[in-house]
């Protein structure tokens, strides 16, 4: 699970929260990736660096590994991170997903019939979709040969594996059609919490909004307030009274 970016664009939500954290429909994003792999693979890893005690923190005692990048001088990149995980993967292939992204797209199509050789990547969108530079990417596989060979630096697995595979003639590419947003900005997240509400406003779990105000199209993270006579739209409000406007 890669859960180590900085989340620069969703700043400044992404200062107060850990992007995996970030929650859409009152849930965070790393625990419904979580949901999603747990149910295929028997054991899950959470690759951390920024804001890292919080992630580890937050998937302390439910039997996941965390893969702590902090004592690399430079982030890892997503190939440097499964490279990362070589000792914990003991010879083992690899399922990897993006811990920050809002997704309904189904992973078991990935994993039907693979020979545990070939590279996969399940790309977002209709049948027929392809892996291209800046499609979605959902999910992909790493065989183990491949994590055995991957290095230890920053780099990333399109570059590192998928592009190499591809000239090689060993990617596979499936389509997977479906909800799917990559929390990257607020706009961003914003949508994906109307779209897993149905369009209706999110209000975390301690969210306040006082009587006479008014939520359109807002999420409300918890100890977040909307004060009488206010009307909050098209917003995400944190912090008590702090806000983004998403116009």
């Amino acid at each position: 699970m890669l859960s180590a970016g900085s989340g620069t664009r969703l700043r400044p939500l992404s200062a107060v929260r850990p992007k995996p954290l970030c929650t859409v429909g009152g849930v965070a994003l790393l625990d419904l990736a979580l949901g999603r792999v747990a149910a295929l693979a028997p054991s899950v890893a959470v690759n951390v660096r920024h804001h890292a005690e919080a992630v580890a923190a937050h998937v302390a005692g439910r039997g996941v590994h965390v893969s702590d990048e902090r004592a690399h001088p430079e982030p890892l990149g997503t190939a440097g991170a499964v490279a990362a995980l070589r000792p914990w993967l003991d010879g083992r292939a690899v399922l990897v997903v993006n811990g920050d992204t809002w997704t309904d797209v189904a992973l078991e199509p990935l994993l039907d019939g693979w020979d545990g050789e070939r590279v996969r990547v399940l790309v977002h969108g209709p049948p027929g979709t392809e892996l291209v530079p800046g499609a979605g990417i959902v999910a992909s596989l790493v065989p183990a040969a491949d994590v055995a060979a991957l290095p230890l630096a920053p780099l990333g697995l399109s570059n590192g594996l998928w592009w190499p595979a591809q000239r090689e003639g060993r990617l596979d590419s499936l389509a997977g059609d479906g909800r799917f947003l990559p929390c990257d900005t607020p706009r961003d997240y914003l949508a994906a919490n109307l779209q897993a509400s149905g369009g209706e406003s999110v209000l975390e779990p301690g969210a306040r909004v006082e009587p006479g105000a008014e939520v359109v199209r807002s999420v409300v993270w918890r100890d977040a307030v909307v004060p009488a006579g206010e009307v909050l739209v098209d917003a995400v409000r944190y912090l008590g009274s702090s806000t983004v406007l998403v116009r």
